[in-house]
């Protein structure tokens, strides 16, 4: 039931898909790392084998358990369950009982209002299972896969679920060997043996953690209960209703009238406009089973959602999704080829009317196409199944008022018409494109800052970049439609074209510029500071902040210079930035100890941690020269 609630908020809200999966952050270490272990290296035919599954978990994450239970501080999380998957197992070998999951243990985690404890798994947290080997199991080296999914989460975050696929290899033997000992005895030492699914858990004598009131049943938008058992059937319902809506766009509803009119005219009589209304409504249907079709395919093989951890795919879907809202809002038109507008098939038949319902389906894309780039996001990490349901249900409903209307074509004339409410409808609709927009190019810088973290000081120039460009662009576009003089054309262009270009130079440099700052200059803490010092390191402390103009015209004509920052590159030195740009920064209260009250400041510290030098304005000389008397 966990891998399908997250489809349920798209499906309501339709036009915020808030499911996109967080971007996985690079760390030092892995936050998570498998290994498996057999009890022994041989087994003898007839007896069971142990397998323990660790699970390692860096200092400060946690993974969910194997059956999440949400404290209801945090009602409407949908956690990830730990889960143990099993290729298909050799010849004589079976699985014994079920899994044996360790007890979890509350770790804190933040939420809405401070931190609350959670049931997760942490440390090394160790999951067995038995293999059980026949009596005429072939004889020889045996392997076994299996595939560990597991959601990593700190104390604030949560990262994109990931797998970890195993294979462990024994050899089956036809007597036990004399001299088989245990391997890794002390991962053993929880194993109780092959569990029956009826067994009560093992007691603990841990204290009981933070009562837990909530069960694990799952809570649509936070309030809403979604029955496990017929978890499925709500989800089919929610699509319909998620269809149906998809009618009111302003790209679909003054049309429904023309179609329904068509199908009357070739029909003739009610009954052959019923059959004919139900052959486009399958057709309407056809259309969006079909968009799922691709994703229901690779789902059989892979992972598909996990193509939205790449930052560029969320972000190119998330501009591309303002871009449409732009459109709908009225900034400039947006169409389909021609040639689809030109294709109208014919309703006077089954296939006919078949080929109509899928055109209809179509010509709607300019307003609801978003929406299936939404859902094909929700749904891609789900079951097939699920993909299915949720695609033809949104089918049905969309369907639905053909197949009313072609019953009875007179409710045609409470169709509401087109008009000030029509235009209302598609600001509305403009306005919650560009709130996804904004979620998806969001997601996708936040992707790209976790991949390279010098980026988040200079994100600001690359929008500043991005629009400048469409300035230059635009000024060269209009004004090839403006005049047709080569020379004006020409001089326009190449303005447009420099403009441009000189606008992404610039944002390029000062990206490479902080990249060579990321690799050279420390971020100031009082730990880290203090652990320089008793090191017997040279410290050189610059105060700094985004908005201190100043600050940024000493470093880049001083401290950037070759001639000083290969000095500071010195292995006796570290380079400290106290980055003031927030009021709750540590450099502030630094800053206060020296006394001072502005920015810029350098200040130089010997290796004996007694103060050099200390300047609002300084020279290249001047910094060498404290160098120099700090050594």
């Amino acid at each position: 039931m966990h891998h399908v609630v997250r489809t349920l908020s798209v499906l309501l809200a339709l036009f915020l898909p808030f499911l996109t999966p967080p971007a996985q952050a690079q760390f030092d270490q892995d936050p998570v790392s498998v290994s498996a272990y057999t009890r022994f290296t041989h087994v003898a035919r007839g007896e069971d084998l142990a397998v323990a599954v660790i699970i390692d978990h860096a200092e400060h994450f946690h993974t969910w358990p194997n059956k999440p239970v949400v404290p209801p501080e945090l009602a409407g999380l949908f956690p990830y369950a730990t889960e143990i998957e099993f290729s298909p197992l050799p010849t004589g070998v079976s699985l014994a009982g079920v899994l044996q999951w360790p007890e979890p243990k509350p770790v804190p985690m933040l939420g809405p209002k401070g931190m609350v404890d959670v049931l997760s798994y942490a440390g090394t947290a160790i999951v067995y299972f038995t293999l059980r080997i026949d009596d005429d199991a072939p004889l020889g080296e045996t392997s076994v896969s299996f595939l560990v999914a597991y959601q990593a989460c700190d104390d604030t975050r949560c990262l994109i679920p990931d797998e970890s696929h195993q294979t462990i290899t024994f050899t089956i033997t036809e007597a036990p060997p004399d001299d088989r000992t245990p391997l890794h005895a002390a991962y053993f030492a929880e194993y109780r043996g092959p569990i029956a699914p009826s067994d009560p858990p093992p007691a603990t004598t841990d204290e009981p953690s933070a009562p837990v009131t909530q069960s694990a049943q799952r809570l649509f938008l936070g309030f809403i209960p979604i029955p496990e058992r017929s978890g499925l059937i709500v989800i089919a319902l929610l699509s319909i209703v998620g269809g149906f809506v998809l009618n009111l766009t302003p790209c679909v509803l003054p049309v429904i009238p023309i179609k329904i009119m068509t199908l009357t005219q070739h029909a003739g009589t009610r009954g052959r406009t019923l059959f004919l209304g139900v052959m486009m409504a399958l057709g309407v249907m056809a259309f969006w089973v079909g968009i799922g079709l691709p994703v229901m395919i690779v789902q059989e093989y892979t992972d598909p959602s996990r193509i939205f951890a790449i930052w560029w795919v969320t972000l190119g879907l998330g501009l591309l999704i303002a871009l449409l809202a732009a459109g709908i809002m009225g900034l400039f038109t947006f169409n389909l080829p021609q040639g689809l507008y030109r294709l109208n098939p014919k309703a006077d038949s089954a296939h006919g009317s078949f080929l109509f319902g899928v055109m209809t389906a179509i010509l709607g894309l300019p307003c609801f196409g978003f929406v299936a780039g939404a859902l094909l996001g929700a749904v891609s990490s789900q079951p097939t199944h699920v993909t299915f349901v949720v695609f033809t249900a949104i089918g049905i409903g969309m369907a639905l008022p053909y197949l009313v209307l072609s019953f009875n074509p007179k409710l045609i004339e409470k169709i509401p018409r087109t008009g000030p409410a029509s235009e209302l409808v598609k600001q509305v609709l403009g306005l919650l494109m560009l709130a996804a927009g904004a979620y998806f190019t969001g997601a996708g810088l936040m992707a790209l800052v976790a991949e390279q973290p010098h980026l988040a000081k200079v994100l600001h120039w690359w929008f500043v970049a991005a629009f400048t460009l469409s300035a230059g662009l635009w000024l060269a576009y209009r004004t090839f439609k403006i005049t047709r003089r080569p020379g004006r054309r020409a001089t326009f262009l190449i303005l447009g074209l420099a403009t441009g270009v000189f606008a992404v130079g610039w944002a390029d440099s000062r990206t490479r510029a902080a990249a060579r700052d990321r690799e050279l200059w420390h971020e100031y803490t009082p730990e880290a500071f203090g652990a320089a010092q008793s090191s017997g390191k040279i410290v050189v402390l610059d105060f700094t902040a985004d908005w201190c103009i100043n600050c940024k015209a000493l470093k880049a004509t001083v401290l950037d210079r070759p001639e000083v920052s290969s000095r500071l590159a010195d292995r006796s030195v570290v380079p400290m930035t106290a980055d003031l740009t927030s009021r709750t920064a540590p450099g502030w209260r630094k800053l206060e100890d020296l006394g001072e009250r502005g920015i810029p400041l350098l200040v130089i510290y010997g290796a004996d941690g007694s103060e050099i030098f200390r300047s609002n304005a300084y020279t290249a000389a001047q910094v060498l020269q404290a160098l120099d008397r700090a050594r």
